[in-house]
């Protein structure tokens, strides 16, 4: 496994004072897979006051998390987190450890962590695996250290880790493990909406997620209450094949591994038990779901303290998933004047996803009108075409100079007019020819 030189320097640093350090968990696992880590922690038998001690002459040291052991060195490769070898004595809030012990032992400090695959290290000999995680990399397994229901009940915030842990990895979950997960759900309101929406964040672009939402509906039901009465919901229509948190799971999991698009399918359908009725034939249908759902996606996303822009990007998508897509050039042109390109292809996105989710033999005709959509509007954007007042070859000004209106709700309305002839194709978008029309115009 190749170290990289800012890191190593720290090893031979700690080593050099008579120091046990090692490379740990994510780091080691991740090299291990074959990628490329996004930082790279230490663990060193060196307490905190040591471990500054020892480098702070060449580097310099944050006490980012000293209590606990953790000093930050800042090197010129990045920051490297260096935590002294401990075990965690208590968890009355099923969060946070109610006090630490500095210890000698590498395996001491390995047994109290999360999963087998987060709970290796590399020193000078090679890899240290007590637990099996390098078999349960080979297996594709996440799998708690030690007892599931004990490592759960330390830190609720493990539930949702093993979640994403199984996403992001495409893993499965080991069998006790996901029980012991389940049977601990409850105590998920132990976590901070803060560290459950970063979990649900990575764990919806993770290759594997549509799987594992499918699978842990009834856990995540315990943060976003809103997906329970999906769970099991018969939709009593031929064009669903599958209940509709299975729908709801396979679109996100069918949709790329986009931010607004995979929350945004998440959402889309939450709104349909609580629209629901059955029509004469006793066939279902959900009116309004749509814009119901936009409001609940946006009262989710606030609950969990969602960056805003997500909120922004995401009601949209969810308000306007349901609506058929305009199949004329104009049309087009309009919805791509409202939202812009990267929308409209978000858009589109959601629509393929929901649309593949369903029954195949339903939706042949629907997923035709999105890739025509997608291809007009594509087209227009990358034309240029004019499809918004900022683009209009006169404004207000160029009209009243030329005598044509006066300032007022006049001018208003014959851009608004002249724009819609643009859009509809009936003028060219060029100054000469915009204000003959605007001559010729009454109203």
């Amino acid at each position: 496994m190749e170290v990289p030189v800012h890191v190593q320097e720290l090893l031979d640093a700690l080593r050099a004072g008579g120091f046990t350090a090692c490379p740990v968990g994510g780091c080691v696992r991740d090299s291990l897979l074959g990628r490329v880590p996004g930082d790279w922690d230490l663990c060193t038998s060196a307490r905190p006051e040591q471990v500054k001690q020892r480098l702070s002459g060449r580097w310099r040291t944050v006490d980012t998390g000293i209590a606990h052991g953790t000093v930050t060195v800042l090197t010129a490769g990045g920051p490297v987190e260096v935590t002294t070898f401990r075990v965690e004595d208590g968890y009355s809030d099923h969060r946070r450890p109610d006090g630490v012990r500095f210890v000698a032992s590498l395996e001491e400090d390995l047994a109290r962590r999360d999963f087998t695959v987060n709970a290796m290290a590399l020193d000078e000999g090679g890899i240290v695996d007590p637990f099996g995680g390098r078999a349960d990399l080979e297996a594709r397994v996440i799998r708690c250290v030690g007892e599931p229901a004990a490592r759960f009940e330390e830190d609720a915030l493990r539930i949702l880790r093993a979640l994403r842990f199984a996403a992001c990895l495409d893993f499965s979950i080991e069998p006790a493990t996901l029980a012991a997960a389940r049977a601990a759900a409850p105590t998920l309101c132990r976590v901070s909406a803060e560290r459950v929406f970063a979990e649900l964040d990575k764990l919806l672009r993770g290759a594997g997620a549509g799987r594992v939402l499918a699978e842990s509906g009834d856990i995540l039901a315990q943060v976003i209450p809103a997906i329970g009465p999906c769970l099991g919901f018969d939709l009593r229509t031929p064009r669903h094949d599958r209940d509709l948190w299975a729908h709801i799971a396979r679109a996100v999991g069918l949709a790329p591994a986009r931010r607004n698009v995979r929350w945004a399918l998440l959402l889309h359908d939450l709104a349909k038990p609580a629209c629901f009725a059955l029509d004469a034939r006793g066939v279902g249908h959900a009116p309004g779901h749509a814009a119901r759902g936009a409001a609940l996606a946006r009262q989710i996303l606030a609950d969990l303290k969602a960056p805003g822009r997500l909120a922004r990007a995401v009601e949209p998508l969810v308000r306007w998933h349901d609506t058929p897509m305009p199949q004329d050039l104009p049309g087009a042109r309009r919805w791509l004047g409202r939202w812009g390109w990267p929308t409209l292809e978000e858009m589109v996105a959601v629509k393929r996803a929901d649309l593949r989710a369903h029954a195949a033999t339903a939706v042949i005709r629907r997923l035709e009108e999105a890739d025509r959509f997608e291809r007009l509007a594509g087209e227009a954007h990358r034309r240029g075409d004019c499809v918004s007042l900022e683009q209009l070859a006169v404004n207000g000004s160029d009209l009243m100079r030329a005598g044509v209106c006066k300032a007022g709700p006049r001018l208003g309305r014959l851009l608004g007019a002249a724009l819609n002839e643009v859009i509809e194709g009936r003028l060219e978008n060029d100054p000469e020819t915009l204000l003959a029309w605007a001559k010729t115009q009454k109203n």
